[in-house]
């Protein structure tokens, strides 16, 4: 079975298919509507008794993952047995992993025990981070015109829910791959040159990921193509083999190669420190994210060069994917950057062709009501009525998140006023009154007359 026959495609309602990492296991969902209130695209709705997944407005956040008390939520990632007939295996270990292990304090313990997992060969994704924070600033240097403030590309989530929730921001976006992508290039190109006996199709380059964005990256890669990545493992599903592992390490045989600034990448705000540049903002957690980009988008964010928005909360160390809680393993991090130098990696060191983006970002259609402006008008004041007509209070008991989006749904056809239960609960009161109905008349009632 080949790695991509693991991945999930939720059924399309609007849009191009993607396919996505973060799934729903139906037998265990309850209805619940917690993860529905959390969906930063409203991508849920309770259908029938369980959660449904709207795949055109699905970023892969795994913020239902987190909410969901029932684990109907689940990230389908590889597993490295699915790459056991590749000769050639290079492991990406994302800075965030590196916090993950107590009583690790070098970086070479952790990186010896991904080759004693399997691995042929390891190239860090925290080298490919320092290359991509100097050409930052050299992009930023040179290209002065661009809208401001410019947003880091680095997490797909943010990437995806400016698409999908603020199209007029697409510009924003910084153009240029982020380290996983450029990590996985620079890895491939080094192995082949290494042994020149392989092929391209002989090496698999497989990231150790925090989250599940990244593993919907691989498969839709965003600004490119085709990515270099062939397939991502979870932090939290590999963690245990390399613990393992570890425990039989006397002598670490990987040296690293990152410094301070890429090892920081792991955390909120480590990517935006290391553009030296005073006129930053970081912000993490995707309601404290979408509290900035609101304000971008409504033009009262204008002094700034950079933003670095994190859709987890303290950054890549909070992904879903992880064992360790984000502060102990932020802790960690910090003392083991204590004695590196700040910085090991160079542009001119790796020699790419190019490191920003094949084609521009553009905005996610998902939210438009019609290709007709005139015919979108007028569902827009359909919508605005019917809004008006619900209890705005959002409680989502009729399967949608907001009465906004409920009023949406029933515009699109995929609803009916009737949901609402305190709409039907007044319209059976209605009917009561005026005789239409006869409680007395119901089979429970003839039961117990009183």
């Amino acid at each position: 079975m080949s790695p991509t026959d693991f991945y999930h495609t939720h059924p399309i309602t609007d849009g191009e298919i993607l396919t996505h990492s973060v799934t729903l296991d139906v037998t265990k969902c309850k209805g619940c509507t917690t993860c529905l209130k959390r969906c930063p695209t409203e991508a849920i709705r309770v259908r029938d008794g369980h959660a449904v997944i709207e795949n055109a407005r699905c970023i892969d956040c795994g913020e239902c993952i987190r909410v969901c008390q029932h684990k109907a939520k689940k990230a389908i990632f590889d597993k490295l047995e699915d790459f056991a007939d590749y000769k050639y295996k290079i492991a990406l270990p994302a800075p965030a992993l590196y916090g993950q292990f107590e009583g690790a304090t070098d970086l070479d313990l952790v990186l010896s025990a991904l080759v004693d997992c399997g691995f042929d060969d390891v190239f860090e994704v925290s080298r490919a981070a320092e290359i991509v924070s100097e050409y930052t600033r050299k992009f930023l240097e040179r290209n002065e015109t661009l809208p401001h403030p410019i947003i880091s590309s680095a997490c797909p989530v943010i990437v995806r829910l400016i698409s999908v929730r603020y199209p007029l921001l697409v510009e924003n976006v910084l153009p240029v791959m982020p380290p996983i992508e450029i990590a996985a290039r620079i890895a491939r190109k080094e192995a082949l040159k290494k042994h020149p006996e392989l092929t391209d199709g002989d090496v698999a380059v497989i990231f150790i990921s925090p989250c599940p964005a990244k593993v919907s990256y691989a498969k839709n890669p965003i600004g490119i193509e085709t990515s270099a990545v062939s397939g991502v493992l979870s932090i939290g599903e590999f963690y245990f083999k390399m613990l393992s592992a570890m425990k039989k390490i006397t002598e670490p045989t990987v040296t690293a190669q990152s410094g301070i600034i890429g090892i920081s990448w792991a955390g909120a705000g480590g990517e935006a420190s290391a553009l030296f540049n005073e006129k930053y903002l970081a912000a993490d957690g995707i309601d404290n994210v979408i509290k900035v980009l609101d304000e971008i988008d409504n033009g009262n964010i204008r002094n700034l060069d950079f933003v670095e928005l994190n859709a987890c909360s303290g950054g890549c160390v909070g992904g879903v994917l992880n064992i360790e809680n984000p502060y102990i393993a932020k802790a960690r991090l910090q003392t083991m950057r204590r004695y590196l130098p700040v910085s090991l990696n160079r542009v001119g060191d790796c020699r790419l062709d190019n490191y920003e983006w094949e084609h521009d970002l553009e905005a996610n259609n998902v939210s438009t009501l019609d290709g007709d402006r005139h015919e979108a008008m007028r569902k827009m004041r359909e919508i605005v009525a019917l809004t008006e007509s619900f209890p705005g209070i959002d409680c989502g008991s009729c399967g949608a998140p907001t009465c906004r989006a409920l009023a949406e749904d029933v515009v699109r056809g995929k609803a009916n006023p009737d949901d609402c239960i305190f709409l039907m609960r007044d319209k059976l009161r209605m009917m009561v009154d005026k005789g239409e109905i006869n409680c007395k008349n119901c089979p429970k009632n003839k039961a117990n007359p009183s």
